[in-house]
């Protein structure tokens, strides 16, 4: 299975969506398929792939740790190549896939690039801010970020001097999967559709 494909009935732009995986779970988990899915329903093709770790881990049943990012940059370029180029291909992902994502941004091998659940630090170390890149950001990066995240919540993120071409929206009380708690009233599935529309707009903003 090297990728899956969520076409839209009525395509509302020609740039095609590569949506890489976060460290841990495979293109088809239950996050990744809802969310390509409600993409694909506003107009936006959406490709899923993943990175060479988790194929081996798909075809051994052993579990691996990711790829280093050369690796993991290497292998998402493959599929920009692939599927249209810079010039036709946003690169999205989450969590890591979202950070590898930014990387591709950094260096203008895609038009764009999604983030949702950016890990800006690992969890409980704040000050390790992976953000080395974002100076030669120049291209338009979009964010979504829950709350509660625990790779980076509003009173740190507001610090750190996002690019200007950076958008970053907000879901409230999620977590890193956008997971908000009971007591909130609010529930998953909302923010990953409000997730998958913010996305489509942002993809179909880039044609304006």
């Amino acid at each position: 299975m090297k990728h899956l494909i969520n076409k839209p009935d009525t395509p509302k732009t020609d740039k095609t969506l590569l949506f890489a995986h976060g460290a841990g779970a495979p293109m088809d988990s239950v996050y990744m398929t809802f969310i390509a899915q409600a993409i694909a329903d506003h107009g936006v093709a959406v490709v899923r792939f993943e990175f060479p770790y988790m194929q081996e881990r798909r075809a051994t049943g052993k579990k691996r740790p990711p790829d280093r990012m050369p690796k993991l940059m290497a292998s998402f370029e493959e599929q920009v190549a692939a599927w249209g180029g810079a010039d036709k291909c946003v690169a999205a992902g989450k969590s890591m896939g979202g950070r590898v994502a930014s990387m591709l941004l950094s260096e203008n091998l895609v038009t764009a690039a999604v983030s949702l659940g950016y890990p800006f630090h690992p969890p409980g170390k704040p000050e390790k801010v992976r953000k080395d890149h974002w100076q030669s950001i120049i291209r338009p990066w979009l964010i979504v970020q829950g709350t509660r995240d625990p790779f980076g919540k509003p009173p740190e993120v507001e610090q750190y001097g996002l690019p200007q071409s950076a958008q970053l929206h907000w879901l409230e009380d999620g977590d890193h999967d956008f997971k908000p708690r009971k007591a909130s009233g609010l529930l998953q599935e909302d923010h990953w559709l409000q997730a998958a529309a913010w996305v489509a707009d942002f993809v179909k903003g880039l044609d304006a």
